[in-house]
């Protein structure tokens, strides 16, 4: 189980990696929302492992409200975007 916990640690810097690399806001924001359902998927794997349910319970509430604040953060940079546009 430690290697398929290391396995999914490095498949969390993959997006980060991106992130850091590219300029441009959407790939970003995608990368981003990447590492948070990875990260919240590997806490739900821990607390699986360490039989508490309370890390689960964060697992899941970062997977719901992580995601769901970033669908927000698009849609603001989106309506602005159109703003500035004309």
């Amino acid at each position: 189980m430690n290697l398929v916990l290391i396995a999914m640690i490095l498949a969390l810097l993959v997006p980060i990696y991106v992130a850091c690399k590219d300029d441009d806001i959407w790939q970003t924001m995608l990368a981003f929302a990447s590492t948070a359902t990875k990260a919240s998927v590997t806490i739900l794997v821990v607390s699986v492992l360490r039989d508490d349910w309370w890390i689960g319970v964060v697992g899941v509430i970062i997977l719901s409200v992580g995601n769901a604040s970033l669908m927000l953060l698009a849609q603001v940079i989106k309506r602005m975007s159109d703003v500035s546009n004309g």
